[in-house]
């Protein structure tokens, strides 16, 4: 909770308003009884009526005053909390971005997406309705007890004699109510969860008429959700009855003997009245408590969930290196595997086992194998989204590990296997490549990846607006404006992970016969016989170790599983 408390200290003189004008409404709201008294005793039973309107005339300026308070309360309260919802929001996207995929994968993104919306607003609310109206209940309690042994210290016995039971009571509740919502929360997470599966996948849930399926698939996870929620609430609906019944008996005590010591001629009628002001006073924050401790337990619960995205430290993407590496004097693009092993964080399954191959600069590695052979875990580890278990890697002669992390994927253009565009322009989309080039670096990168004449065939061209993921593209326009994104880079390295699947053969054999231009190293994933063969190299892979490494023709001569795939591909061309 401090972690997340921390982001409250830029606003602290906001802050420090609010609670100041919070006070004052608070010590209106205090006095106002001992006035009140005053008006009985000294002048409804004195008759004085001088006295009412004096005393009548203070509690109005009084009110007024207080309400003047509220309203600037109210402005201060929001700025600091919307504020404060600012900067987390902000910083967790921050600290996600910096995240290794080792990271990311303790994280379902359902849970991420919570983090950031639902679990900010509650630590924002809370912060907001502390400031405007929560820390007033305890101190109206504490303030209203003080008063009333002020008045009088026989009868304000009778209110904290209670006091014990009800803390111990509201600690216990405290630690159920947390317990309770950070479940609650985490069965949000896995509604999103369910949710964005649904909607990312929602024309193959129409293409099998799954509809209804997940349809009670959602309302089996939203059930769970409504089930622990309502225990959850139920639990803190507790609170309100047991305060109130142990501040009504503190209060049938204080008329009890209230009425006594009147007849007495002990206690004036008005301090009777001021007490009993308090009793209702202090009642009326024990209700607020139930609503207090259920925010309080929601928003710890919450902000525990978000320490554990800040909290991470040792997972953040780093460089060993402090130095820049200037890359002008090195050899364009040259790759190194030396001896590679790799294993995925938390498992002991090894994806890749002494893996070693040299690509030099300018060359074109054609990787081939089967699905599972490891081919785009390779890749992944070149720019450092995993390390390596064991051996090196060297781009351009120097260890990944002691590249400066941003210079090193500077220098890499890399097509994941599944295109990803994201909501904006076309333009917008290959300017990802290099956020400062200019239209005819657009233009010679679309050309080059064959995607030009389909982009202006469109009404707006390279404005036309592209849709979540691309939904108005077909598949082949994604990958090739995927291809030019990379390109637009200008990188030493060309990573491409089966990017051509879905291009057609002329489509394909155009595409390349434009990237020959390229003085870039190039690594490419493929499944074609015809694409590998055009590659300087073929490295074959099966099970996470290299099972082939050659030309074409040398392995047509020495491995026979590169044989069967030749022969099996001829038979599908003919």
């Amino acid at each position: 909770m401090k972690v997340v408390i921390a982001y409250v200290k830029p606003y602290k003189w906001p802050a420090f308003f609010a609670l100041l004008l919070m006070l004052v409404e608070l010590f209106v709201e205090l006095i106002q009884p001992l006035i009140m008294a005053k008006i009985i005793d000294d002048g409804i039973r004195a008759q004085n009526s001088q006295l009412i309107l004096q005393w009548g005339g203070t509690l109005l300026v009084l009110s007024f005053i207080a309400f003047l308070s509220g309203v600037a309360n109210s402005y201060f309260s929001s700025h600091t909390a919307q504020s404060f919802g600012f900067d987390l929001r902000n910083a967790l996207f921050e600290k996600i971005q910096s995240f290794t995929l080792a990271t990311y994968q303790k994280f379902p993104a359902s849970s991420l997406i919570t983090r950031l919306t639902n679990d900010v607003s509650q630590v924002q609310t809370v912060l907001f309705m502390s400031l405007r109206i929560m820390l007033r209940a305890p101190l109206a309690v504490m303030g209203s007890i003080i008063m009333a042994f002020y008045v009088n210290a026989k009868l304000a016995l009778f209110l904290v004699i209670g006091a014990p039971i009800v803390v111990i009571f509201l600690v216990v509740m405290v630690v159920k109510g947390v317990a309770y919502f950070s479940k609650v929360q985490h069965r949000v997470d896995r509604l999103n969860r369910v949710l964005q599966e649904n909607l990312q996948a929602i024309r193959l849930v129409k293409a099998y008429l799954r509809g209804t399926y997940e349809a009670s698939r959602f309302e089996r996870v939203a059930g769970y959700l409504r089930i622990d929620t309502v225990k959850a609430l139920r639990t803190m609906e507790y609170i309100m009855p047991a305060l109130l019944f142990i501040m009504n008996m503190s209060l049938l005590a204080v008329l009890w003997f209230g009425t006594k010591q009147i007849d007495d001629g002990t206690a004036p009628l008005g301090d009777v009245v001021a007490i009993v002001n308090y009793a209702m006073r202090i009642t009326g924050s024990f209700s607020m408590f139930a609503f207090i401790i259920i925010f309080y337990a929601r928003a710890k619960a919450s902000a525990e969930r978000m320490v554990e995205v800040l909290d991470v430290d040792n997972e953040v993407e780093m460089s060993s290196s402090s130095e820049r590496i200037i890359t002008e004097k090195l050899k364009s693009g040259e790759v190194l595997f030396d001896n590679v092993s790799f294993k995925y964080p938390g498992t002991d399954v090894s994806v890749l086992q002494n893996v070693s191959f040299h690509v030099k600069a300018g060359e074109k590695l054609a990787i081939m194998g089967a699905t599972g052979a490891g081919k785009s875990t390779l890749l992944q580890l070149i720019p450092r989204f995993y390390d390596v278990t064991a051996g090196q890697i060297l781009v351009e002669g120097i260890n990944v590990k002691a590249w400066d992390i941003q210079q090193l994927r500077e220098v890499i253009g890399y097509v994941p296997q599944q295109s990803l565009l994201f909501t904006g322009s076309i333009a917008e989309n290959i300017r990802w490549g290099n956020v400062e080039a200019e239209m005819d670096a657009i233009l010679h990168a679309t050309m080059q990846a064959q995607i030009h004449a389909s982009v202006e065939d469109f009404p707006q061209g390279y404005d036309t607006k592209v849709g979540q993921k691309g939904v108005n593209l077909s598949g082949g326009q994604k990958q090739r404006l995927s291809i030019a994104r990379a390109l637009l880079r200008k990188a030493h390295i060309l990573m491409l992970d089966d990017s051509t699947s879905a291009l057609d053969v002329d489509t394909e054999q155009a595409l390349w016969g434009a990237l020959e231009c390229e003085k870039a190293t190039m690594l490419v994933v493929t499944q074609k016989i015809r694409t590998a063969k055009e590659a300087d190299k073929i490295l074959l892979m099966d099970a996470g170790q290299v099972v082939a490494y050659g030309t074409h023709e040398e392995l047509l001569i020495s491995s026979a599983l590169y044989q069967r795939i030749a022969i099996s591909q001829q038979e599908v061309e003919q």
